[in-house]
């Protein structure tokens, strides 16, 4: 991102055959996503089918009273061949606007990705619509079910970073649902321990809102007001690392910066995670992230610096009764005395927990519906009993 920020290409007039070329240019590149016009089929579908059902029953309900107001049997006849030539010429009528209910939506949704791979190559970066079971360590990408990130737009100056939406259900049936998230991915140089900054401002009313409970031993609170905006987990006896890379100028640019995202650093990745679409066409959003990703840019160099003092190598010393004689013949490498990069296993995953706020809550509404059935039933056997 050392390009100067351009948002124009967000708003920028797209004709419908410019949309068509590009949408048929993804296909020919291999970026096109499979299946992507199966959105505007079922969508057509679902219109015709309520639009049939509402007509359908309006029109039996018409056409019944005509077949009673007649009273003659010509008037029936003339009744049941209008039951039968209008829902037929409804039906006719309706298919025929499926297709192009299809190539709107196509239309309306390349012109999105045009917009986007405008706006990507003027600010020095790369477009990719979607893609499937994203391959990230973050929390959210390894819950529910058909996984997908869309809209993508990467950078790789100063360092790679990768903005997008991401969709993922769990639940089958009614109980099925669509989480929706925005993510930003910066990728790190060296691995660091697994740290989580749970965002007080955007929690619910029961809580985080994040995907995923951490023990809450792992919580470490921080100096000045920095509790007020994030919750910090970091794995037991990572505390003090947790205070190296959370100094005070940068705990300041996350507050000044980031207060409304929540953070994961987890193996050489930083997250900023947020409960809607971040690749979108509103300028003032990515002007924010952008803001957000540069503010913490510059001081990921002290992250990377970091190393974790449990890999270091044991000290090799001689035996109590050893002559200089028998002392090592070279001195080991000054590097090998500093730990490699990386993350012992203790640090490399928080603990997990059980939500039991939520849980208590669902256990507290069966309760409560399972009340009214079973007063009933008892007031039906003393009724019986008397």
């Amino acid at each position: 991102m050392s390009v100067p920020f351009d948002p124009r290409p967000l708003h920028e007039p797209v004709s419908p055959a410019t949309a068509r070329a590009f949408r048929k240019h993804l296909a020919e590149t291999g970026r096109l996503p499979g299946g992507s016009g199966t959105a505007g089929v079922i969508i057509a579908i679902v219109v015709v089918g309520f639009v049939v059902l509402v007509f359908g029953g309006i029109l039996t309900t018409v056409i019944g009273g005509l077949v009673l107001a007649a009273g003659t049997r010509s008037g029936t006849g003339a009744a049941l061949s209008l039951m039968t030539v209008i829902p037929l010429v409804i039906l006719v009528a309706l298919a025929t606007l499926i297709p192009f209910f299809v190539r709107r939506q196509r239309a309306a949704q390349a012109a999105v990705w045009y917009r986007l791979d405008r706006f990507a190559r003027a600010n020095g970066m790369t477009f990719e619509p979607q893609r499937p079971q994203p391959p990230l360590p973050g929390m959210i990408f390894a819950q529910g079910s058909s996984r997908m990130a869309s809209n993508l737009v990467r950078g790789d100056r100063p360092r790679f970073v990768e903005f997008g939406n991401y969709r993922y259900t769990t639940g089958s049936g009614k109980n099925q649902q669509t989480h929706t998230w925005g993510y930003v991915a910066v990728h790190l140089s060296t691995p660091l321990p697994h740290i989580v900054l749970d965002a007080v401002g955007n929690n619910g009313l029961f809580g985080s809102n994040l995907p995923v409970a951490f023990d809450r031993d792992q919580h470490l609170s921080l100096e000045g007001d920095f509790d007020r905006y994030f919750r910090l987990y970091c794995p037991r006896g990572y505390e003090r690392d947790a205070l190296y890379l959370f100094t005070p100028d940068i705990m300041a640019r996350f507050v000044d910066n980031a207060a409304a995202l929540d953070v994961e650093i987890v193996d050489d990745w930083l997250f900023f995670y947020g409960k809607r679409d971040f690749s979108t066409l509103d300028p003032a959003t990515w002007s924010w992230l952008f803001g957000a990703v540069g503010a913490m840019i510059d001081k990921l160099a002290q992250w990377e610096r970091w190393r974790d003092d449990r890999l270091a190598a044991p000290a090799v010393t001689a035996p109590p009764a050893a002559s200089a004689a028998s002392a090592l013949p070279v001195s080991p490498p000054p590097g090998l005395l500093r730990p490699p990069a990386g993350v012992a296993v203790p640090g490399q995953r928080l603990k997990k927990t059980v939500p039991w706020v939520a849980v208590i809550i669902v256990l507290g509404v069966v309760a409560v519906g399972a009340i009214g059935p079973v007063i009933a039933f008892i007031g039906g056997v003393l009724s019986a009993t008397r």
